[in-house]
């Protein structure tokens, strides 16, 4: 009985704060409930909201577009450099403590308004980047006002925070048995042999781990789109990504009813991407104890 009672609250706060509210947005997913309606004038629609989403919304597909390619772009070359900063650090030379801290210091900032609107200031027509460019010669682009440029932006600064997942690899590195180190190089293993046939299979677990978390943070990506685009998503919806228009859709438009719907497919969604990688990950990723996940 004591053991239910210390329980309660973390029950009682995933019941209020989680399972209600989730149920109630499944509810409100088959209805046409919107923000001014009354519970009285809610009408059950069955699936007319996802209908209307997968055949008559050329938007939604934009902002599955453009969600994909942002994640599938930044995910991978954000790994790539918090790896190449984490195998510069995993060394013991002066100084390396301050980089460390230097290299992390942006994803503690995480998806602040703050630093979106820094990012758009220096990426705007007379921003800090177009004048560094012209100091070379080279002339600017109103980078977060052009459709061609826009979601560039979103993506480099989503590879800037590269801090996270540089910390855990810099933790895999750590564990790494220097033995091995030693013996390749007895065999003759040149450098780059040992980082393939050495740290990659060994720290194969961390990437496996940060590339979950990190293709999942993608997908989620939201803070830095709105204020950039002052919540529409442009120019021309380039930044408009999927968990933008939910928010366009549900607290803009106020159809509740439809962004409750756009939102339990995001979940699927999600949750199919993670089996995905779960199910793919045991080919490629190797446990020390040489068991299968």
């Amino acid at each position: 009985m004591a053991g239910y009672v210390f329980l309660s609250p973390w029950l009682l706060g995933l019941m209020g704060i989680t399972a209600i509210p989730m149920l109630l947005s499944l509810y409100l997913s088959f209805t046409d409930y919107s923000v001014f309606s009354t519970w009285e004038d809610v009408q059950w629609i069955g699936l007319e909201n996802y209908q209307e989403m997968f055949t008559g919304d050329p938007q939604f597909y934009r902002a599955v577009t453009v969600t994909l390619v942002y994640a599938l772009v930044m995910v991978p070359l954000k790994l790539a450099a918090a790896l190449a900063v984490a195998l510069l650090l995993n060394r013991a030379w002066r100084g390396v403590g301050l980089f460390r801290g230097l290299f992390y210091l942006p994803s503690l900032l995480g998806g602040s308004v703050a630093l979106a609107l820094v990012w758009s200031a220096l990426f705007a027509g007379d921003g800090a980047v177009n004048e560094f460019l012209a100091f070379f010669g080279i002339t600017g682009q109103a980078w977060v006002n052009d459709p061609d440029y826009a979601l560039g932006t979103l993506i480099i600064l989503g590879i800037w925070q590269f801090g996270a997942p540089m910390v855990i690899f810099l933790a895999g590195l750590k564990q790494v048995p220097v033995e091995l180190y030693e013996a390749a190089s007895v065999d003759g293993a040149s450098p780059w042999r040992q980082f393939w046939h050495v740290t990659m299979p060994m720290l194969s677990p961390v990437i496996f781990f940060n590339l979950v978390l990190e293709t999942i943070r993608g997908f989620q990506g939201f803070t830095s789109a709105f204020v950039i685009s002052n919540g529409t998503g442009g120019p021309v919806d380039s930044t408009l990504l999927y968990t933008l228009y939910l928010y366009k859709r549900g607290f803009a438009e106020f159809e509740m009813g439809y962004a409750s719907a756009l939102a339990w497919v995001f979940l699927l969604a999600i949750g199919v991407l993670t089996v995905v990688l779960f199910s793919t990950g045991r080919f490629w990723v190797h446990y020390a104890d040489g068991e299968d996940r």
